[in-house]
């Protein structure tokens, strides 16, 4: 390292690296082609209503895969890829691991920078939780019982539903909408983020930034949350986790954590495919 030394000890070639996880991980494409495979399967072989829109905007869709029997608790999936690529339907395979234990899984779409702005993100994924909530009753689910599950970008998204002031948000919305929230390599101090390579397409100032920080904001709901990672992730991964962590611990709020040996950022959401998984399983029991 030898330039302007930016954020905590790194200048801005540094500070990408620990961000940039295409470089770190270069067969990512394998990938990101594997979840489409399994997901093409996935929504082939079990019942969903695909491309439901949850606003008016043509971003704003979204895939149900019912549970077996109604009245079933429902787990929002969002998806990551950095806010600026990747969409829905490369997490239907999520649905294979929690159909067989009577959960409903939805996966939201969202608009990607540099077309929207994190504000607009982060109220999308709002509204699609509040349409899910509204209208649980239509393909089976339980409103009391809405969870919400995302990776890397989606685990700051899913963070940031714990964050919401439901009743402001929309009129006879309850104040613990999202009951609890699990986050996979998640990012939730947008700081670095903002001073990266990666605000090339996201655009943040410093204010929009905190804006959309989970460790800055407000919790008024005692939900539970689990953060997950892998054992093969940045210095600033583990920093941005062990924070989040902090912040939960020190509202006294049901917290816990789970390390997944062997996997990385991109393959941790992998064992959700499968019923029977360690991660599927911990999931289960917060829901």
């Amino acid at each position: 390292m030898s330039g302007l030394v930016i954020y905590r000890g790194y200048d801005r070639e540094a500070l990408d690296e620990q961000y940039n996880n295409r470089a770190r991980i270069p067969q990512y494409l394998d990938y990101f082609d594997r979840w489409l495979d399994w997901s093409a399967e996935t929504r082939a072989t079990l019942p969903c209503d695909l491309d439901v829109a949850y606003g008016d905007l043509p971003v704003e869709t979204l895939d149900i895969f019912p549970a077996r029997q109604p009245g079933a608790p429902i787990l929002i999936m969002i998806h990551g890829g950095y806010w600026y690529s990747l969409d829905k339907g490369h997490n239907s395979f999520v649905a294979e691991g929690f159909r067989p234990h009577d959960v409903v899984t939805v996966v939201i779409n969202y608009g990607l920078a540099p077309d929207f702005r994190m504000d607009e993100i982060v109220r999308q994924n709002r509204a699609a939780a509040a349409w899910v909530w509204r209208n649980a009753a239509t393909f089976g689910g339980d409103p009391s019982r809405i969870h919400a599950l995302g990776q890397s970008a989606g685990g700051h998204l899913a963070a940031m539903l714990l964050a919401t002031d439901w009743p402001a948000f929309g009129a006879g919305l309850p104040p613990d909408l999202v009951k609890s929230a699990v986050s996979m390599s998640g990012l939730y101090d947008l700081e670095p983020i903002r001073l990266c390579y990666l605000n090339e397409k996201l655009r943040m100032d410093e204010a929009e930034a905190r804006r959309n920080s989970p460790v800055a904001q407000q919790y008024r709901v005692a939900a539970p949350l689990m953060l997950v990672s892998g054992d093969i992730e940045s210095d600033e991964y583990a920093r941005q986790a062990n924070a989040m962590a902090s912040v939960w611990q020190a509202h006294g709020y049901p917290f816990s954590r789970l390390e997944l040996p062997g996997l990385d950022h991109f393959t941790l959401a992998d064992p959700l495919r499968k019923p029977d998984s360690r991660l599927t399983q911990a999931v289960m029991a917060q829901i």
